[in-house]
Formats: structure tokens, C-alpha cells, sequence
């Protein structure tokens, strides 16, 4: 009797054993029939802002003369603007920067053996931010006209921004999930299972660069700021179930 019951212990034990690695084995299969894409969302798109600055100095040995003339210079860059379109609150001045400048004196061997004053240069910068993207551009190309009254204009070429990049990340982000779905349904097609509920989503760098550019993509991520019409675009990687 107490064999018989042995066995049938044995026989159950060798059954749950053998029903626990069937489940084990049936989730595993399942596991690898998971369908992982990446799914890429473009836009192409115009800037809606420009900011645009340049530099500008003045030097002297006395420091109240180079600082009065800075300020005429500048009377004279806030009319040159204002004169063309650009309202007030498009334009910001900077503060001043002051810096003694010396000439180093060397003795016949070449080594240095005193520093004469030689006056302060004065420098300020000016930024134009504006919206009017056309006006700006045209305003920086003819800024000659403020070389011609006298004034060492350094200007710099304008960057362009895009105000509504959230809206436009939303946009990018519903394209590239459309078309890692799509990419997923035909391969759970062409392999004749069903698409399941996704498993898992991961967002991928945003990008912007210039339209028709041969900029490289940052891993960290690129914002072109110097082309007028750019691309965004983004990936995402998504693990669906396949049935």
C-alpha cells in the first residue's frame, strides 16, 4: 500500500513539475513574439522669430569722453532702427563694458619691463528680437548705413526661433507613434499573428536642423538656429504585443 501511494505522489509531483516548465516555456515563446519598431515623426517649418545683435566701441584716454561718445553712437543706432520699422520693445541695449587697455615696453633683451596706459575701450552690443522676420533681415543687411555716420558696427548674423515648439513636439510625437504602429501591423501581418496592446514606449532624441542641410543628427540632440526654414523630428520606439 505504501508503494502505491508512493508512486502516485511521485506521478503528481512529476506532473506539476512538468505543468510549471510548460507555462514557463509557453511565456518565453510569447516573449520573443514581441514586435519592437521605431517609428519616425518630420515636419518641415518656418521660423516665427529673429533675433538679431551686433556690437559696437568707442576708446579714448579719458574714460567720460569715450562714454559720451558710446551714447551718441547709440542715439544714433536707435534712430537708424526705429527709422526702419523696429518699435521700442524689439530692441534692448546692453550694459557697458569697460577695459583699460596698456601697450607693454621691452628692454633690448625682450623681456617685459613696463606697461603704459594707452585709454579705455569702451564696447556695447544691441539685440533686436522681433517677429517681423523680413524687416530684421533687411535692417541687418543695409546696417552700412550706420558704418557711414561713423560708428564700428560689428554685427552678427541673425538666428532664427520657432515659438511654438510644443505644439509642434506634440505633432511630431502622434506621427512617429502612427508609424511605428504601421511599421508593427505589417510585420504581425506578413508573419500572420494579430497585433497586441503595447507593451512599452520610449521617446527618442528631438531634432531640428536645417531644410535641405547636410547637418549630422546629436545624440544629445541638434537646434539649428541659423537657417530660416528647418526640420523637426523625432523617434520612438515601441514594443507591441503579437498574438
Amino acid at each position: 500500500m505504501k508503494t502505491i501511494v508512493s508512486v502516485l505522489i511521485g506521478a503528481i509531483g512529476l506532473i506539476i513539475a512538468f505543468k510549471v516548465l510548460g507555462n514557463a516555456f509557453n511565456y518565453r515563446y510569447k516573449s520573443n513574439e514581441n514586435i519592437i519598431v521605431t517609428g519616425l515623426g518630420e515636419k518641415n517649418f518656418a521660423s516665427d522669430q529673429i533675433v538679431w545683435s551686433g556690437n559696437y566701441n568707442r576708446k579714448s584716454i579719458d574714460l567720460k569722453t569715450a562714454f559720451a561718445l558710446l551714447k551718441e553712437d547709440e542715439a544714433k543706432i536707435r534712430a537708424y532702427l526705429s527709422g526702419r520699422g523696429v518699435s521700442e520693445k524689439e530692441i534692448l541695449f546692453s550694459a557697458v563694458s569697460i577695459d583699460k587697455q596698456f601697450n607693454e615696453r621691452y628692454n633690448d633683451e625682450g623681456k617685459i619691463i613696463g606697461n603704459d596706459f594707452t585709454g579705455y575701450n569702451l564696447t556695447q552690443a544691441v539685440t533686436v528680437d522681433s517677429k517681423d522676420i523680413e524687416k530684421v533681415e533687411l535692417v541687418s543687411r543695409e546696417i552700412t548705413g550706420l558704418i557711414e555716420q561713423g560708428i564700428e558696427f560689428n554685427s552678427v548674423a541673425p538666428s532664427y526661433y520657432y515659438s511654438r515648439l510644443s505644439e509642434l513636439k506634440i505633432d511630431l510625437l502622434a506621427k512617429a507613434s502612427a508609424d511605428a504602429k504601421l511599421r508593427a501591423q505589417t510585420i504581425s501581418n506578413n508573419s500572420g499573428s494579430k497585433l497586441g496592446r503595447v507593451r512599452s514606449a520610449t521617446m527618442g532624441v528631438f531634432q531640428i536642423t536645417g531644410q535641405n542641410s547636410n547637418e549630422d543628427y546629436s545624440y544629445g540632440g541638434s537646434f539649428n538656429t541659423s537657417s530660416k526654414n528647418k526640420t523637426a523630428s523625432i523617434t520612438i520606439k515601441i514594443e507591441f504585443e503579437s498574438n
